[in-house]
């Protein structure tokens, strides 16, 4: 347990690093700026830090380059040479190994969540938000994100699995919606979460939709991914219009029910949070069941804190 003493050292020290992300300085040149030795510098960041020089600069700039896909028009390209990558395939490969998906497809999300797992909790801090608590997430971020997040790793441990695994019958069914869905196999239970998001979406849109789901050919791990990708960045764009406006009590007529009904845009959220929370811990029992070695029980603070701890951050100017 680190003291004040250690956490004041390693906000100087990581500082240091923090400014260097547009400079080619090396270890021995952030040493002399905090007025010790590479070796002495290097030692006392790891034990403060918890984290060496080389890797925070790295991590910084890949939660700088993540921020840049989402919030500015910077090309891919660009961002890649402004994170220090000769190439944009070496810089697409890092990306995806650190945030688990492709450059390209993390700008369509515009997901705001841009901070890498990290023990020291020291990130990336967005241009012109206070020292503290500038990013921080509230319930809606929380319930959504953690939705999503733990939707995309769900189907990322049923893309291991074989098509007879996908439909094996589960040993327990708990029909939580009977009138509507079936949750005999988990190809049914990640279908029921996506199709969920993507109804409640063309309902809040007005789009038409077949409320029949999709082609076999579309019920795939893969192809699911891809669908959910899709509809979160819709899903997600109306209902933070509605968080920003305090406009949860608001009602819209959901056109696809028949005969028409009202609903509340609050009401709705609540729906698809609960329901989906209940079907994403029954696909991560039946993922177990089937010998996956998953981590994690489907926490929202599992979420929190692998994607935006924020106990403590060091500012990073971006131009």
């Amino acid at each position: 347990m680190h003291n004040e003493d250690d956490h004041g050292t390693a906000d100087r020290l990581s500082a240091i690093v923090a400014n260097s992300l547009d400079t080619q300085a090396k270890t021995e040149d952030l040493a002399r700026l905090a007025y010790q030795s590479r070796t002495q510098f290097h030692r006392l960041f790891r034990a403060v830090a918890e984290e060496t020089p080389g890797a925070m600069r790295r991590r910084l700039r890949l939660e700088r380059a993540a921020y840049q896909l989402a919030y500015t028009g910077m090309s891919v390209t660009d961002v890649a040479l402004d994170a220090n990558f000769g190439s944009l395939e070496a810089f697409s490969r890092a990306f995806r190994r650190a945030f688990r998906i492709s450059p390209s497809l993390y700008r369509r999300m515009r997901d705001p969540h841009f901070h890498l797992p990290s023990s020291n909790k020291i990130h990336f801090l967005t241009p012109g938000s206070p020292t503290k608590r500038g990013g921080d997430m509230d319930l809606f971020d929380r319930f959504a994100g953690n939705d999503s997040w733990h939707t995309r790793r769900l189907l990322e441990y049923a893309s291991t699995l074989t098509e007879e695994q996908l439909d094996r019958p589960l040993p327990t069914v708990v029909e939580l919606l009977p009138w509507r869905e079936s949750n005999k196999t988990l190809r049914q239970l990640l279908e029921n979460i996506i199709f969920t998001k993507e109804v409640w979406t063309a309902a809040l849109s007005g789009a038409e939709m077949d409320t029949k789901g999709p082609p076999m050919s579309q019920r795939s791990p893969q192809a699911m991914l891809q669908r959910l990708e899709k509809t979160d960045v819709e899903l997600h764009r109306i209902l933070c219009d509605v968080r920003n406006r305090s406009a949860w009590d608001d009602t819209f007529v959901d056109a696809l029910c028949e005969p028409a009904e009202t609903f509340t845009f609050g009401g709705v959220f609540a729906h698809i949070m609960t329901f989906n929370a209940h079907r994403r811990l029954m696909a991560l029992d039946a993922l177990r069941q089937l010998g996956i070695q998953t981590e994690g029980f489907g926490d929202p603070m599992e979420y929190e804190e692998s994607v935006a701890p924020w106990d403590r951050r060091v500012a990073v100017k971006t131009p």
